[in-house]
């Protein structure tokens, strides 16, 4: 078998300008700056090629294409990509519930591949739902469907919320 290499470009803005400028918003409206392109999305997202399509209150929504760039050694989508698009799924919707000054990151992440992904998945959608929203710890679900509605990853995540420290 010949191997033919293949190459990938992708370009980012800077993380540290983007997040300065998040300070300002509540969680939710910075997620819909990034929907509306007032703000560029992660270097992660250009990296792996997924991107934040909806958020409201509670509630987060990532999608992506498996593509050949996202497989492992034998022959499928690497697991990383669903743990990936779950978290940021997750997350967010913890994040949706953040005033302006507030921050959060991932305590805990747990996460079910129940099915494998490839390119012949198609699109599909990391949905993520907020169970709880504190003023310290929030926690949430996620799943990682295809178009049909099939699942192909769930998880659950705990995150902490903090103040952010003076720019």
């Amino acid at each position: 078998m010949t191997s033919v290499e293949r190459s990938r470009t992708f370009t980012w803005a800077n993380p540290l300008a983007t997040a300065s400028r998040g300070r300002e918003l509540s969680g939710l409206e910075f997620l819909h700056a990034i929907i509306a392109g007032d703000l560029p999305p992660p270097p992660i997202a250009n990296a792996l090629g997924f991107q934040l399509s909806e958020a409201s209150p509670g509630m987060a929504v990532f999608t992506v294409t498996p593509a050949e760039f996202h497989y492992n050694p034998i022959g499928v989508v690497h697991g990383g990509l669903a743990a990936t698009l779950l978290d940021s799924a997750m997350s967010c919707a913890v994040q949706t519930s953040v005033p302006a000054g507030k921050g959060y990151t991932t305590l805990e992440l747990k996460v079910n591949l129940v099915r494998a992904i490839t390119m012949k998945t198609g699109p599909m959608r990391a949905e993520g739902k907020i169970i709880h929203a504190g003023s310290r710890v929030g926690t949430a679900e996620g799943r990682l469907v295809d178009a049909e509605g099939r699942v192909y990853a769930h998880g659950t995540t705990t995150c902490m919320i903090f103040d952010l420290p003076a720019a």
